[in-house]
């Protein structure tokens, strides 16, 4: 049946957002994209679509090198400067009563209360993630939650979904190893996962990956201890978390970036055909090195959950002067969607509510709706015209404009590009125990779908690795399934 919009206007093209050129950046006027977007932020009253259930604490950030070269954010000005944070985890999938030890990315959301305004990295425990483009994202959301018909989740509908989906590969192989059930909050890396952009002084653009290295070492549950643990203990994250701060036994983390310019970033695109604003490649440690940045602690605990947790309103959007996004496709979708979230579920004004309120002096013209407090006062609410201009330049802040090129249309990368290599050095970094661990994490559920679905799916682990193939297809056989 042809897709049409809810006005019945039929959609072109349901797989590839409205951009500016192949790399983006995606245009407002992708209506479906938008209605799109908006219809799936609306979906659940209260809870979050996804990220439902999730624990949060308050820390500090605190510089320990000096990155002035790469940017004028005023909270990296000087080694040793503190700045406030909030950090919310969570699992993705699953309902707030879900067990937190249920193989799931875990989402890692950081809010920096800077001089400047709120800094907020919305990230995941992962490097990558399962799309490329934000049109597919509602899609693969349903195939997580529970089936129309049965209210069960679905193996059939997930694998399908990746199935039909090689870009999801890399993202698929990390959710089944051993690091889709990490052992509580404080013992997982965290990761910006998108491409991010740095200004400095002299308005200079590199593009920047963010990672959260865990000082307390990795550690992750086997199967059975968390299946066992969601039995008897499904807040078992929560508990950890709160309770080591609560004890004084707070969590830091190495906070880190690799750094790129442009050239370097086409040089290497270059060399591996590579996109490097593709969400579901990581940028090789080899060609580009971790960079030293700060340390995040963890030391204070919310005083009242719904207050500062259930109401936390994060959104990658929030970014201050020293800072910038990038053509990342599934980063242009969520710097929308997000805002647009928290304003349907918290309330037009959430970002007057103490956890969400800047801590630097702030001033706008938006007045009225729900829970509008001092609503601006008896100042006016709108800002005059400047007869003479306003003299913009770049991007604002002192960020250089970006340099765009090739014509508006929706393009559609399959088969054009690598799914399967980065998945397969993943696969080829893992021990063989780690190896037989991820075979048999897939075999659970797999074989629970049919046939057809089976064999896409295993043409795929072919592709990354031989091996990889192999080991599934024994681990298939051990449970029954007859498989080629």
């Amino acid at each position: 049946m042809k897709i049409t919009t809810a006005s019945g206007i039929p959609v072109a093209d349901n797989q590839n957002s409205l951009t500016a050129g192949p790399r983006g950046p995606v245009l407002l006027q992708d209506f479906h994209l938008i209605e799109k977007l908006q219809h799936f932020n609306r979906e659940r009253i209260p809870e979050r679509v996804v990220h439902a259930k999730g624990s949060g604490a308050y820390g500090t950030f605190t510089v320990t090198n000096d990155i002035t070269k790469y940017t004028k954010a005023k909270l990296f000005a000087e080694v040793g400067k503190q700045t406030e944070t909030f950090l919310r985890f969570s699992t993705v999938g699953g309902e707030k009563g879900s067990a937190d030890t249920e193989r799931d990315p875990r989402g890692f959301a950081v809010r920096f209360y800077t001089e400047e305004g709120n800094w907020d990295l919305v990230g995941n425990n992962t490097p990558v993630f399962f799309l490329k483009d934000g049109i597919k994202f509602p899609d693969f959301i349903h195939t997580q939650k529970r089936d129309s018909q049965t209210n069960l989740k679905s193996p059939t509908a997930m694998f399908d979904f990746w199935s039909r989906t090689p870009e999801s590969l890399h993202q698929v192989t990390t959710l089944f190893s051993s690091r889709g059930t990490p052992d509580g909050y404080r013992h997982m890396h965290g990761f910006g996962s998108h491409t991010y952009s740095l200004i400095n002084e002299a308005g200079e653009r590199v593009y920047v990956k963010w990672h959260f290295l865990t000082q307390q070492g990795i550690k992750n549950l086997s199967v059975d201890e968390a299946t066992r643990i969601a039995g008897t203990d499904p807040d078992y994250s929560q508990r950890d978390l709160f309770n080591a701060i609560a004890g004084g036994d707070f969590p830091r983390w190495d906070v880190k970036v690799q750094v790129a310019t442009e050239a370097e970033l086409a040089a290497w695109e270059a060399r591996t055909g590579w996109n490097p604003f593709d969400l579901t490649k990581v940028w090789p440690h080899a060609d580009f090195p971790l960079v030293t940045v700060g340390v995040l602690e963890l030391n204070r605990n919310p005083v009242n959950y719904h207050a500062e947790v259930e109401q936390a309103a994060l959104s990658p959007s929030n970014v201050v002067p020293g800072m910038g996004y990038s053509p990342d496709k599934m980063l242009q979708a969520r710097l929308f969607a997000y805002h647009d979230a928290q304003l349907y579920r918290v309330g037009t004004n959430h970002q007057h509510l103490p956890v969400n309120a800047p801590r630097c002096p702030f001033h706008n013209h938006q007045r009225d709706g729900a829970m509008a407090g001092a609503n601006g006062g008896a100042a006016v609410n709108y800002d005059p015209v400047q007869s003479q201009g306003s003299n913009p330049h770049g991007m604002g802040h002192g960020e250089p404009p970006l340099a765009l090129e090739g014509a508006a249309g929706r393009y559609d990368g399959r088969g054009k590009e690598d799914d399967y290599t980065q998945a397969g050095d993943l696969f080829r970094l893992m021990p063989a125990d780690e190896q037989q661990k991820l075979f048999n994490n897939i075999a659970g559920p797999l074989s629970q779908v049919s046939a057809e679905i089976i064999a896409r799916q295993l043409a795929h682990f072919d592709q990354a690795d031989a091996a990889y193939g192999a080991g599934v297809r024994q681990a298939l056989k051990a449970r029954g399934v007859n498989v080629a």
